[in-house]
């Protein structure tokens, strides 16, 4: 048996401080490097765990062409240099990883073979910088190698107590070894890394491809997304040549994006017959420097359009977290088409501004994000929201081209938001005209319920705001609500005291009248209360026909009604909260009742409250205060939005009546002018 003694061109102390910030574990990836390098195809990690479920010794196994014996001068003798220096393709080109197992054990043992040369290295960190090199004859090779053509099995021994107690969880190191070696991994598909005999998978990632000519040669890129951050964190352009073998890296124009993790290659055959050892007197320098420098503007633009795409996707993302946790206004008091239009309108420009310099909210604390959103929203609506370009000019980092391309998205945002909003209110006003229509002059026949119902079915919004969407029936709640109400004496009844005394003098004949039906609606959804517990809202809407003038009995019916709810046990849920409203083609004039009720409610503010016990609320509306309601309650947003369509200038104002006219035909018995 030959023995050759060694020793590293540098101190003890010398090896050992350049390992001082390097976490145990990791001393690992150096041996995988080290197989990969050398050109394995299958580097295998096995843990070897004692009895007390302990770390007892790691071994490291590739595939690779090993070690070469013959060149230990230039492998083991120097550190911080190596044969592998200059090369693109290798990760330890300084020559120094395969000391780091110090960190983590005492011993550390290479069996290797290469070519027909057979050998074993030793090393003890007590002296790190000394090694011992034993030759021999296959039979007495490591199991490990004897079937492989060649490689090396390194092992980890006499391992620190104190560093395996911290060693990770087997979970833990697998995603450490996704996070280091994927983009490895994904670009060589025939290369593989186990962890105690288990395939390590590739991190989740995106893959997008393209294929350029430059300069009559065909060039295929491929570009990943990670999904997560990889261990390195700087994103890098790659040539590969048929053989996988990295001859060009450089940085990518991708780094210091948010949250952007980009691996980017280019496959050609012309990258085969890329020399970078070529000086530049040889002729075909200039052409070669010049496709070089093409093939990376691809890639470039290539990731800037990946990267514009993913940002609008992360923005969005961004906005919606944002809404959820509050920071965004509540518009609390405004009417509910407003308050849409108004968070609608200030998400859409701040996601302009986002978008324009993603670095400005990238780590930004909750109050000044919260400040800025809020602020942006009263500017937005105020005179003065030209200035927000004076703001941006002097704070955000825009060139003059990317602060006019901002002041258009934000002017065209805030168009299509008026656009959008003015078609809700045209809508609702058919709706409005529709039912006026019908309450005017079509009251005295019988009307098909389930057309009337349909209407109002749809049209929610016309009881209030805060009914705009009341969802699907809830069956069991809906079924109670029906049979609680089929209790009350005369609920169905109709009479001529129903009738005031003009419409008795138009002799109206009753029996044409009782096939009319009343209306009834129940419905259960959650929500929150004030003070931000989650509560049931119970809405139950009573819709008299509309030949009924409303009046002292009908109210009566309603507070029994909610009498029979406070004392019904399946209903008596403090969760639970009620709504009763009672709604007529208009108050008899004969009452006094009602009209009572809604006087001495009136300090309330809640327009047709007729009662108010905590845990329910009992409403009487007609339908032309309806009406009215929603002409007033929209009049300030309209108001506004004539305003701001003034506003726009020529170079970006398009015609918003040509706009509804020509994109989506809005049919309205009275339109709305602009």
């Amino acid at each position: 048996m030959t023995i050759i003694k060694g020793k590293t061109q540098i101190t003890n102390e010398g090896i050992k401080k350049h390992f001082n910030n390097k976490e145990p574990f990791k001393s690992i990836f150096e041996y995988i490097w080290n197989g990969f390098d050398a050109k394995a195809n299958t580097v295998n990690i096995s843990l070897i765990r004692n009895e007390a479920i302990g770390l007892d010794y790691i071994t490291i196994l590739d595939d690779g062409d090993g070690i070469d014996i013959s060149n230990l001068c230039n492998s083991f003798d120097k550190f911080n240099e190596s044969s592998k220096k200059n090369d693109d393709n290798v990760h330890g080109s300084h020559g120094r990883g395969r000391l780091a197992f110090h960190t983590l054990a005492n011993n550390a043992v290479w069996f290797t073979k290469f070519k027909d040369t057979n050998a074993k290295i030793s090393i003890s960190a007590d002296n790190i910088s000394e090694y011992d090199c034993q030759f021999f004859e296959d039979n007495d090779q490591n199991s490990n190698l004897k079937k492989l053509e060649s490689g090396t099995f390194v092992v980890l021994s006499s391992l620190y107590s104190e560093k395996t107690k911290n060693f990770p969880t087997d979970e833990s190191f697998i995603e450490s070894l996704r996070k280091e070696f994927s983009w490895l991994l994904i670009v060589n598909p025939q290369k593989k890394l186990l962890l105690n005999g288990v395939e390590i998978p590739i991190l989740d990632n995106s893959n997008f491809e393209r294929d350029v000519q430059i300069q009559g040669f065909d060039f295929k890129i491929k570009a990943i997304r990670w999904h997560e951050k990889p261990s390195n964190d700087k994103s890098y352009n790659f040539l590969l040549n048929s053989q996988q073998k990295t001859i060009s890296k450089v940085l990518s124009k991708a780094n210091n994006k948010i949250d952007f993790h980009t691996s980017c290659f280019a496959l050609s055959e012309w990258n085969d017959s890329f020399n970078k050892d070529l000086l530049d007197i040889d002729p075909s320098f200039e052409l070669q420097q010049k496709i070089l420098r093409d093939i990376n503007s691809e890639m470039s633009n290539f990731l800037k359009e990946i990267y514009e795409d993913y940002l609008r996707e992360y923005v969005d993302e961004q906005i919606e977290k944002y809404d959820e946790k509050g920071y965004f206004p509540s518009y609390i008091g405004y009417e509910n088409s407003y308050a849409l239009w108004r968070k609608r309108n200030t998400k859409d420009a701040f996601k302009s501004i986002y978008l324009a310099d993603p670095k400005v909210f990238a780590n930004l604390s909750i109050k000044p994000l919260k400040i800025i959103i809020r602020m942006l929203d009263k500017l937005l609506v105020s005179n003065e929201n030209d200035a927000i370009f004076d703001v941006l000019d002097n704070v955000l980092d825009l060139n003059d081209t990317q602060v006019d391309l901002l002041a258009k998205q934000l002017k065209s945002t805030t168009l299509e938001n008026i656009i959008s909003t003015i078609e809700t209110l045209q809508k609702r006003e058919i709706a409005i005209n529709k039912l006026k229509e019908l309450m005017n002059n079509h009251y005295k026949t019988v009307l098909e319920t389930p057309d009337l119902q349909k209407i109002i079915e749809a049209n929610t919004w016309l009881f209030g705001s805060q009914y705009e969407i009341l969802g699907a029936e809830e069956d069991s709640f809906t079924k109670i609500s029906h049979n609680l109400r089929n209790t009350i004496n005369g609920i169905n009844d109709f009479g001529t005291e129903d009738l005031d005394k003009d419409d008795e003098n138009n002799e109206v004949v009753l029996e044409g009248l009782n096939r009319q039906v009343d209306l009834f609606l129940a419905r259960k959804r959650k929500t929150v209360n004030s003070t931000n517990q989650q509560i049931y809202k119970c809405v139950v809407i009573e819709i008299k026909r509309p030949s009924v003038s409303l009046n002292y009995k009908h109210l009566q019916q309603l507070l029994e009604y909610a009498s029979i709810i406070s004392n019904h046990p399946e209903l008596g849920n403090s969760k639970l909260y009620f709504e009763l409203i009672l709604v007529g083609r208009k108050i008899s004039k004969n009452d006094y009742l009602i009209t009572s009720h809604l006087k001495n409610n009136k300090d309330k503010n809640e327009l047709g409250l007729v009662l108010d016990d905590g845990k329910i609320k009992c409403y009487v509306k007609d339908w032309y205060t309806i009406f009215e309601e929603f002409n007033l309650s929209n009049s300030y947003l309209l108001d506004n939005l004539k305003t701001k369509y003034a506003d726009l200038s020529d170079e970006s104002k398009i015609s918003l009546v040509d706009d509804l006219q020509g994109k989506k035909q809005v049919r309205s018995t009275s339109p709305i002018k602009i």
